[in-house]
């Protein structure tokens, strides 16, 4: 019993997986807070360039 407690503290095998899923939590985290970030002046700005196209008149051909 005590080679395999020994055994499984020194397995890594599955440090890897944790470093990679902690790295995708961190990327998606990061685009979440950036997509947070530039909504509101993306937002606004579409609704801006929507008020100048409807009040264009447009030229008959």
């Amino acid at each position: 019993m005590l080679n395999f407690i020994n055994k499984f503290r020194a397995d890594e095998s599955g440090a890897v997986t944790v470093d990679w899923v902690v790295l995708t939590a961190a990327i998606v985290g990061l685009g979440i807070a950036v997509l947070g970030s530039i909504q509101t002046g993306a937002e606004g700005l579409a609704t801006d360039i929507g008020g100048d196209l409807t009040g264009m008149e447009t030229a008959d051909s």
